[in-house]
């Protein structure tokens, strides 16, 4: 069993930056592809980035986030980042990191349902 336990939300202004980090347990960590999700209220869940455990770490970004969102991997510290930059009040929402089984091999790490593990979420909230 993966647990999976998120930090570094909080309140920051339009135009202002975070840095999320999502703590793992268990020792297959670097074998998974990790993902961020996040959910605003009376919204779907939506993918915001993924990191694959292979091919050098491919990352995947949903098109609004591009240029303004970075994922990355730590397999040594067994965490996941997400660098929020130039921050919008749309972006405001609970984010969730997701783990999928070890060796993942599928090929749309986007889809909530390729994930096994979830985290609890921090909120995000930007002001205007």
């Amino acid at each position: 069993q993966v647990q999976l336990v998120e930090s570094g939300g909080g309140l920051v202004q339009a135009g202002g930056s975070l840095r999320l980090s999502c703590a793992a347990s268990g020792r297959t960590f670097s074998l998974s592809t990790m993902g961020w999700f996040r959910q605003a209220p009376g919204k779907e869940r939506e993918f915001v980035a993924a990191i694959s455990w292979a091919n050098g770490g491919r990352t995947y970004y949903a098109d609004s986030m591009k240029g303004r969102f970075t994922i990355s991997r730590d397999n040594a510290e067994n965490t996941v980042y997400l660098q929020m930059n130039s921050l919008k009040p749309e972006d405001t929402a609970i984010y969730s990191c997701a783990a999928t089984r070890p060796y993942y091999g599928g090929t749309n790490p986007r889809r909530a349902s390729e994930y096994d593990y979830w985290g609890q979420g921090t909120q995000v909230t930007v002001s205007s």
